[in-house]
């Protein structure tokens, strides 16, 4: 069974909402793979692999095959997931939060239940589909992923609220909450961080045209599961790898007089 880690050190590759984009995936993998030093990277996935693109459980298995190819790989639950699980009953959720009904209705789904050979909508059916490795990484995929300078996290964190005890609940993976906001909220892509948090915090979610950077605030989901390149950043170069037909692009310091990123 796969298993994911939390807590992770040294240079990192994290890739932006898949949504079932398992063409734009593959070319962002071929070249990760062409980098000199990926056998010592981790490569975090940012949440919401499943939903509105293609191919959603080919998505996840490219996600489990590479972890099987290469250890060092993790990734964090997003809304989609979170949704998803609530929605097949695959984890504890209040009944108000209503998740069948949200997920089915609202999350593109039509990809997701074609893509496990499942009529829409029948829930059932597509629970029965799933092997006991998406079974996995649908329930057991952290919220909250911690490097010693950067905290990947799918919606971002609250600048209102003191970081570690934010950080405590994402370790809990309160599913109690409805709608958790650090992978629900679209407010936070517009907010800072907590004034005690040192580290560069990276999130998808909400789409972005390109990658955006930010003192402390990286944003990578450049698609949206709709259109556009898929995005892939390098840590510590800031260094994006794209989809598309272009080549890695160096990410400009927002500050350049205040360097933050010191990996070592």
């Amino acid at each position: 069974m796969p298993s994911f880690a939390s807590r992770i050190q040294g240079p990192v590759a994290v890739i932006g909402d898949v949504h079932g984009q398992v063409e734009k995936l593959d070319i962002i993998l071929s070249r990760l793979r062409r980098t000199p030093d990926f056998s010592r990277r981790w490569v975090v996935f940012i949440g919401d692999v499943v939903d509105r693109g293609t191919d959603p459980k080919g998505a996840i298995d490219r996600l489990l095959a590479l972890q099987r190819e290469h250890p060092q790989t993790t990734a964090i639950s997003g809304n989609h997931e979170l949704a998803m699980a609530g929605a097949l009953g695959l984890i504890p959720t209040p009944s108000y939060a209503d998740w069948p009904v949200q997920w089915v209705q609202q999350y593109g789904v039509e990809s997701t239940f074609a893509s496990y050979d499942a009529p829409l909508g029948d829930l059932a059916a597509l629970k029965s589909k799933l092997s006991a490795e998406h079974v996995s990484y649908l329930t057991e995929t952290p919220w909250v992923v911690e490097h010693p300078q950067a905290i990947f996290v799918h919606a971002g964190l609250d600048p209102n609220q003191p970081l570690d005890l934010q950080l405590r609940i994402l370790r809990q993976r309160d599913f109690t909450l409805n709608r958790p906001p650090w992978l629900c909220s679209k407010t936070f892509v517009d907010s800072g961080v907590p004034d005690d948090c040192r580290a560069m915090v990276v999130s998808g979610h909400v789409p972005v045209e390109e990658v955006i950077y930010r003192p402390n605030r990286l944003l990578i989901d450049t698609t949206g599961g709709h259109s556009g390149d898929l995005s892939c950043v390098l840590l510590p170069e800031l260094v994006v790898i794209s989809s598309g037909n272009v080549p890695p692009q160096p990410l400009v310091a927002p500050e350049p007089d205040r360097p933050w990123w010191k990996f070592w």
